[in-house]
């Protein structure tokens, strides 16, 4: 059968930015500044899908040229936002895409996604910086987009990573690179606090409209729709942070100007997946407090929800209202938490002491320093009898009575509700991933790549798009770190 819409060249690709829509102290008009001699790192097909883009598209100079910044795309009208925000808990004031461009947006299958050049050139918001993104954290951004999308996790998606031997500098001097970014919308939290904070409640009713009339249209009936809004947002974050924690994800930087209004994860900077467990881990060395460590996320997506409601409320008009929108989040996030766990752990059927069972496992991972990833994996290969699988799971701990014990009260847990192995570890394995993005596993591919090989990217991209799959030939990936490794840093200079 014919498709109906087949995909289609990138000549015919034709792009519209809905946010030009917008009155013009929105957003400045900005030309991509053009990089030298551009090159392709790596690219995803599946993206490309999503766009209705022929694959074949990613390997011609028009491809190179267009998500280099070098050539204008049909339709689009490129543009740089302008927002505020709260960072690290301190209100910083305007800030905006300082090294993005908004290219526009294409509909398909009844879906609108916009895309993102990010590390295309100074704008007017770029303040102290050159507007450019190195070749590292290009690469991380297009890595961990394409991870956490096949994790089924809500996130800003990657197109496709290209390079550039033009020089920038941060602590060094390194190749730059442009990372092309989708998402139903680039808004976010800060977006609304812009207006807030400079009294322009005209403005602030008008970026609400055009997030509910493109992104939220079921709303438009509600009685109050800015509190429908907050309350949808507020319950999409909740979810979110749910989900980080469930598989071990930290952001990093949890400012207001990074959260997404339409609740997926956006702006990899330091990002990291937990291994030794610790609660207090902390990915971004830039983050000395701790303010944005894992154990601390989801009281934070709730700080933040406050500080997206503060900007709302003159719209919603009652603070019982605001309240009332804001008061969901602890109950949505225990609840898809406890959901969450319950289904990393295989249990079918509700019990009163689950949570002290989930509390117990945590409490052994913590005092352990076990790996996250892997021990969540073996533990989706035990029987209710005893095998030599257990051995997987015990050699990840140190305290092996202890763990001992908590299986015991495990197994215990799935006789109660008489859980059939097969049915249990099949469902335990598919939500319980092999293959995350380690730091090192990235930092072999960005030192490959920084030597023009690009094959480590690529061959890591094809292993994270399949994270539940055992992948045998590629059973390395799923090790735990090497020494080395403890070494990496991550911060927000990139």
């Amino acid at each position: 059968m014919i498709s109906a819409n087949p995909p289609l060249t990138l000549d015919k690709l034709n792009l519209e930015n809905r946010f030009a829509g917008l009155p013009p102290h929105f957003y400045t008009h900005v030309q991509a500044s053009p990089v030298s001699a551009p090159y392709l790192v790596a690219a995803s097909p599946a993206v490309a899908a999503t766009l209705n883009l022929d694959s074949a598209s990613l390997d011609t100079p028009e491809f190179l040229a267009c998500f280099s910044g070098n050539q204008t795309m049909h339709g689009s009208t490129p543009l740089a936002a302008v927002y505020s925000g709260h960072q690290f808990g301190v209100w910083a004031g305007q800030l905006g895409d300082g090294r993005a461009l908004l290219l526009g947006g294409v509909t398909h299958a009844g879906k609108h996604l916009e895309i993102q050049l990010k590390g295309a050139g100074m704008t007017p918001y770029s303040r102290m910086g050159d507007g450019r993104a190195v070749l590292r954290s290009s690469i991380r951004e297009f890595l961990c987009s394409e991870a956490m999308a096949s994790l089924n996790i809500p996130t800003s998606r990657a197109l496709c990573v290209i390079g550039s031997d033009q020089m920038v500098f941060r602590e060094i001097p390194e190749t730059s690179a442009v990372v092309t970014r989708i998402a139903p919308n680039f808004v976010r939290f800060g977006s609304f606090e812009h207006w807030y904070y400079n009294d322009r409640m005209d403005d602030l009713r008008q970026l609400a409209d055009y997030v509910i009339e493109h992104s939220y249209p079921e709303l438009q009936a509600h009685h109050n729709k800015y509190q429908a809004l907050l309350s949808e947002v507020t319950r999409r974050t909740a979810e979110l942070m749910a989900q980080w924690q469930s598989v071990g994800f930290m952001h990093g930087v949890m400012n207001t100007d990074n959260m997404s209004i339409s609740g997926l994860t956006l702006d990899y900077g330091p990002f990291g997946f937990m291994e030794a467990f610790d609660e207090k881990h902390i990915c971004n060395h830039t983050d000395q407090q701790g303010r944005y460590s894992y154990r601390m996320q989801p009281a934070i997506g709730n700080w933040n929800c406050q500080a997206l409601a503060q900007a709302l409320s003159p719209l919603i008009g009652s603070v019982d209202d605001t309240n009332a929108a804001l008061a969901q989040y602890p109950a949505i996030y225990r609840q898809k938490w406890t959901d969450l766990m319950r289904q990393k752990l295989g249990l079918h059927t509700e019990h009163e002491n689950d949570l002290d069972l989930i509390a117990g496992f945590f409490t052994l991972l913590q005092s352990n320093h076990a790996d996250f990833t892997l021990s969540f994996r073996n533990l989706s290969k035990l029987s209710l009898q005893k095998t030599t699988n257990d051995e997987l799971l015990r050699d990840l701990f140190i305290d092996r009575d202890g763990l001992d014990s908590w299986l015991q009260a495990y197994r215990e847990r799935l006789n109660f509700e008489q859980s059939d192995d097969h049915l249990r570890q099949t469902g335990m394995m598919a939500v319980n991933p092999k293959y995350v993005l380690r730091n090192y596993l990235a930092q072999v591919a960005i030192e490959k790549a920084q030597k023009k090989d690009f094959s480590e990217v690529r061959k890591l991209l094809q292993i994270l798009e399949k994270p539940f799959d055992e992948q045998d030939e590629y059973e390395q990936y799923a090790d735990l770190p090497p020494d080395w490794a403890r070494h990496l840093e991550v911060s927000c200079s990139s």
